[in-house]
């Protein structure tokens, strides 16, 4: 996929104290700013659409490499009988 440069304004102290801060961190600005648009990115787009982007540049993940939740499985059922003498209820 491409990229596309985004340019925003923001006050010149305050990012040279965030920088200075993240440095301490080992991070960068640049990167913190990616994950956070690639989270706004996840929320805002739907899953549909975002698999749709995925396929067409082809970076979608093979089936196999997708996370299934597991079903969920009551823990007992409503009028199950737990008799064990062979009589049905």
């Amino acid at each position: 996929m491409s990229k596309k440069a985004i340019t925003i304004s923001f006050d010149e102290e305050k990012l040279n104290a965030l920088k200075m801060y993240l440095t301490q961190k080992n991070m960068q600005a640049e990167k913190e700013l990616e994950k956070a648009l690639e989270t706004l990115y996840t929320k805002t787009v739907p899953a549909g659409v975002r698999e749709f982007i995925e396929m067409k540049s082809g970076t979608a993940p093979k089936p196999a490499e997708k996370s299934q939740k597991p079903k969920a499985v009551p823990s007992s059922a409503v009028g199950v009988s737990n008799r064990t003498d062979g009589d049905s209820v």
